[in-house]
């Protein structure tokens, strides 16, 4: 499906692909911070840099005055990167100050996002906080003594909620409570937790569950303006292709997106992608090379594959391996 990303989104989107002077795409050569996010796997990645203008005694006052990113992932991903690049720069912050960037700050400069993109700039704040703990480190500067505590945020230990996307229970608590998240579909669109299988949506100690924990009985399922994310419904093999295309210009559209998109990512790992049929929305696949034989091939299917072509093909499309 096409989504409605601002004219601001999609000139930094294109900005960003092309190279263009000013815009942030790649890596600083021995960065002063380095912080990643996310995983290939899950579909989005993102690795971010800063350089800094040190300060001859108080470490606490260098200022950031260069920052770049590596980003696997889609137009919303891509754009932003580029805005949590440029308000930093702009801002003249140092790498604590940084701290104060939200997820929202970025959407405001992008002049909004689609609600189920809202976890590309969760990716970034969250890259930004690796890269700051990771500045401290090189720095000796102490954070915890700072009342700033950031070792370990996003890989806390605790019971697996999420296993799609391998959340725990501390992180998602965490989030829910920072980014005020009130209903599952706020929580997927956020940091993708149960966007997958949904089997940790209603289950005891699932999304629901920490929901009700977080907010201590409020009414949950009401308490936001948000729009819910859509629902995607069980498609049967017989179901058809969208009306706008006959099967064969449905299969062609198929293919063209997994040549475009999805086998160069592939081959940068040393795998490749069979498609074996397309019987109505189902898309059967079989992973080649050294993805065949890697245990998260049936991860990048699900999480990947079949999200590029959900993305840029239609919505209801189902991806299985054979």
């Amino acid at each position: 499906m096409d989504w409605e990303y601002s004219d601001k989104t999609k000139q930094l989107f294109m900005d960003a692909v092309h190279g263009r002077p000013g815009t942030h795409l790649g890596e600083i050569e021995n960065p002063d911070g380095m912080g990643e996010h996310g995983s290939i796997a899950c579909g989005d990645a993102m690795r971010f840099t800063f350089r800094v203008k040190r300060h001859p005694s108080d470490p606490t006052q260098d200022i950031i005055t260069e920052a770049k990113y590596l980003t696997f992932g889609c137009t919303s991903a891509i754009a932003a990167s580029e805005a949590l690049c440029s308000i930093i720069e702009q801002g003249e912050y140092t790498p604590i100050s940084a701290l104060s960037i939200q997820n929202s700050d970025i959407v405001e400069y992008l002049g909004g996002l689609p609600e189920q993109k809202i976890h590309c700039s969760v990716m970034g704040a969250e890259a930004l906080e690796a890269a700051v703990f990771n500045w401290a480190q090189r720095r000796g500067v102490d954070l915890e003594a700072l009342g700033i505590d950031l070792q370990g945020r996003d890989t806390e230990e605790g019971r697996m909620v999420c296993k799609c996307f391998s959340l725990t229970e501390p992180y998602i608590l965490r989030k829910i409570k920072e980014l005020n998240l009130r209903t599952i579909p706020q929580i997927t669109n956020a940091i993708k937790a149960g966007g997958a299988c949904s089997s940790c949506h209603h289950v005891p100690g699932g999304l629901q569950d920490l929901l009700d924990r977080a907010w201590q009985g409020e009414s949950t399922a009401a308490a936001s303006d948000t729009p819910a994310a859509p629902v995607f419904p069980l498609v049967s093999l017989e179901a058809p292709p969208p009306a706008e295309f006959s099967p064969y210009q449905f299969s062609k559209k198929v293919e063209k997106v997994v040549e475009e998109f999805v086998r160069p990512s592939l081959k940068l790992d040393g795998g490749d992608i069979e498609i074996v049929d397309i019987k109505g929305m189902i898309v059967y696949c079989r992973l080649q090379g050294a993805c065949a034989h890697c245990s998260g091939a049936s991860r990048t299917l699900k999480k990947m594959v079949e999200r590029i072509l959900r993305e840029r093909v239609d919505e209801r499309i189902r991806v299985i391996e054979v």
